[in-house]
């Protein structure tokens, strides 16, 4: 897998303290994207998902997981081992794509997104769009992004379940 890097303690890619995953590559290419320089799907640096798993496990004090990036849709296998593996270890996994959950559904995201997407408690989607940006959007940087709670929409027949902070 190719990464851009890592965070081992944000308060900033969701609820609590959590260690946060940039995937390399996206074809997105939104303008204003805060992370320009994962887009190159040859850039970064390659590593394994056991690796990742043990800069986890080794960072204690967390509370969650953020898949960012990049795109973590256009590696999915990886994505997923690392969310399996958190939910093994008690912790929450969040996930940001520039794909909608409904593409995500659709097979419009590579193969495999839907094994990722069954491993994500908190999914942000959709594209950045430098228009919508706002200060007042929770954990997203513009409006039309969502905050889905997958958690909530499996048991709800995959009706959209927006995330609750309260």
């Amino acid at each position: 897998m190719r990464i851009a890097g890592t965070i081992k303690h944000s308060l900033v890619n969701g609820p609590g303290i959590r260690f946060v995953v940039f995937f390399q590559g996206c074809l997105h290419g939104c303008r204003g994207c805060h992370n320009p320089e994962t887009w190159d799907m040859n850039g970064g640096s390659v590593t394994d998902p056991e690796s990742i798993c043990s800069m986890i496990e080794s960072a204690g004090h967390l509370d969650g997981v953020t898949l960012s990036g990049g795109d973590p849709f256009y590696q999915p296998a990886a994505a997923a081992a690392i969310a399996r593996f958190c939910h093994e270890h008690g912790l929450n996994v969040w996930c940001y794509t520039g794909f909608t959950y409904e593409d995500i559904l659709a097979g419009i995201a590579p193969g495999g997104a839907l094994e990722l997407l069954n491993e994500v408690d908190v999914l942000v989607d959709g594209p950045f769009r430098e228009e919508l940006k706002s200060e007042e959007c929770l954990y997203r940087g513009s409006s039309n992004q969502r905050l889905i709670d997958l958690d909530c929409c499996r048991k709800a027949s995959g009706r959209v379940c927006l995330y609750d902070p309260d």
